[in-house]
């Protein structure tokens, strides 16, 4: 099994937008829209990267890292995305929390070898 490596540190402080969610039965559609979703995310001004994990019962965290609040704003008030929560709030998820912080430090590695 081939396992995503995580996003590599970005020079702070930057912003980190922390979604946790409980996912509802079904598909939905949820997988198509979270596909768009992360494709005009990736696009928006201030987008640094992603990580996202979700287990086998439907417990997921998704952390988006921005360069700053504003840019973390600007996608909560992008249209598209203002309809995909509605939708998710319909059909995709049974509890959600989002958190907002400032990241002040980052580091990490990689084993030599790996794959990126």
């Amino acid at each position: 099994m081939t396992l995503p490596l995580p996003a590599a540190p970005f020079k702070p402080p930057y912003a980190a937008c922390i979604f946790v969610y409980t996912r509802t039965t079904g598909d939905n559609g949820y997988a198509e829209r979270a596909g768009e979703m992360a494709k005009l995310a990736a696009n928006q001004p201030g987008f640094l990267g992603v990580d996202s994990v979700i287990d086998a019962d439907g417990y997921g965290i998704l952390v988006s890292y921005w360069r700053d609040e504003q840019s973390i704003t600007a996608w909560r008030e992008h249209a598209a995305h203002a309809a995909a929560r509605v939708a998710g709030r319909d059909r995709w998820y049974e509890a959600v929390t989002v958190h907002v912080a400032t990241v002040e430090r980052a580091y990490g590695f990689t084993r030599p070898g790996t794959r990126g």
